[in-house]
C-alpha cells in the first residue's frame, strides 16, 4: 500500500511538472507572437509614412513640371 502512494505521488508530481511547462511555454510563445504583432505594426506605419512621402513627392513633381509647361 506505501509502495502504491509513493508510486501515485511521483506519478502526479510528474504530471503536475508537465502541465505547468506546458503552462509557461504556452505563455511564452504568447508573448513572442504579441511582440511579433507590435514589430509588424511599427514597420506597417513605417512603410505607410514612406508611401505616404513618395506620394506627395510624386504629387509635388507633377505640379512643377506642370507649372513649368506653363
Amino acid at each position: 500500500m506505501a509502495r502504491s502512494l509513493v508510486l501515485l505521488s511521483l506519478v502526479l508530481s510528474l504530471t503536475a511538472c508537465g502541465v505547468v511547462e506546458t503552462g509557461a511555454v504556452a505563455a511564452s510563445t504568447a508573448a513572442s507572437k504579441a511582440e511579433e504583432a507590435r514589430q509588424a505594426q511599427k514597420t506597417e506605419a513605417r512603410v505607410r509614412e514612406q508611401l505616404d512621402a513618395a506620394s506627395k513627392q510624386a504629387a509635388d513633381q507633377r505640379n512643377a513640371a506642370e507649372a513649368a509647361a506653363q
